[in-house]
């Protein structure tokens, strides 16, 4: 049977115990994903479970449910072809079968998006986070910072939403729960306050700091050449800065997600993605949109409200996740 288990290399109690935490990560993913209401996995399963015999009507079922579940064109033939060649290179007509090589198949695709870490050689390691209006930013700036906070890393926030008026208090209160220092300015614009952030962190010997930045759509021209110019700035004040860039993306914004990662890609040449509010209605499809456009990092996602609900993204355990369900 086609297979994504692990190498034979591995000795045998070592892989028993990553199989246990593999196993035990799953659940969690599991069940942060059981609000979804429509979600990929949910879909595939149904249609196995109640599968029609023709092989080829098996398959246009499956494209179909891929195509309506954000995965996107591109990336469901890319799918649909690796598939058919196993299925007929291995003579599959199993239809277990052809489910393990669906999995092995969207495996195969998101590997090449994980495995990465946070660039922090520097010191300060100054990461530079963007997204649009509503995909969880500032929060998910205030779980990373305490994620990095209980690895033993002093860190500087920047409060560089100047745009809108309850994100310096937002980022304060995430300040606050990890006995952080914010940097804010009352009529600064963002790139003043990042500078700011950057050279207090330098004479402070800060290990990180985060810069925030205001919420936009990459269709506002204006509001993107004005983040490349805080990019810009940020060399001025460092100038191997920004060391991470990162997109934080609403994982129940479907299709659009795939088109906000192009853009901000485009303009400020993302290292990373973070994922959130996979515990919504997201259907799932759009991270293996995101790895065919290009294997941009997804670094961490964002799998509930608490502050320690930021974890790092496997994409074993998200596969695993999408089909025990």
């Amino acid at each position: 049977m086609f297979s994504f288990l692990k190498s034979s290399k591995v000795s045998t109690q070592t892989e028993n115990d990553q199989k246990g935490s593999h196993r035990g990560l799953a659940i969690r993913w599991r069940d942060s994903l059981a609000a979804s209401r429509a979600k990929l996995g949910t879909r595939l399963n149904t249609l196995f479970s109640s599968a029609p015999n023709n092989q080829d009507d098996l398959l246009d079922e499956i494209e179909t449910v891929l195509l309506t579940s954000d995965v996107g064109v591109i990336a469901t033939e890319q799918i649909m072809t690796r598939t058919k060649q196993v299925i007929k290179q291995k003579k599959i007509s199993d239809n277990d079968e052809i489910k393990e090589i669906i999995k092995s198949v969207m495996l195969e695709l998101l590997l090449p998006m994980q495995g990465q870490q946070l660039n922090l050689s520097e010191k300060p390691a100054v990461v530079l986070v963007a997204g649009v209006n509503g995909a969880g930013k500032t929060t998910t700036i205030g779980k990373l910072a305490a994620y990095l906070v209980a690895e033993g890393k002093s860190v500087f926030l920047a409060a560089g939403d100047t745009f809108r008026a309850a994100a310096e208090d937002q980022l304060k209160v995430w300040g606050e729960r990890s006995n952080l220092v914010v940097i804010s300015q009352e009529k600064g614009d963002s790139s003043a306050v990042i500078y700011d952030a950057i050279q207090s962190g330098l004479s402070k010997g800060a290990d990180v700091v985060i810069a925030d930045t205001a919420g936009r759509l990459a269709t506002q021209k204006h509001l993107m050449e004005e983040l490349k110019k805080v990019k810009r700035v940020m060399g001025k004040a460092m100038i191997s800065a920004p060391h991470e860039v990162l997109l934080v993306v609403d994982a129940n914004t479907g299709q659009n997600a795939i088109d906000q990662v192009k853009s901000f890609d485009e303009a400020l040449e993302l290292t990373g993605i973070i994922l959130t509010k996979l515990d919504g209605s997201a259907k799932g499809g759009a991270v293996f949109g995101m790895a065919q456009y290009k294997p941009i990092p997804i670094l961490f996602v964002g799998l509930g409200e608490k502050i320690d609900d930021l974890k790092p993204f496997d994409a074993l355990e998200f596969v695993s996740a999408i089909f025990d369900s």
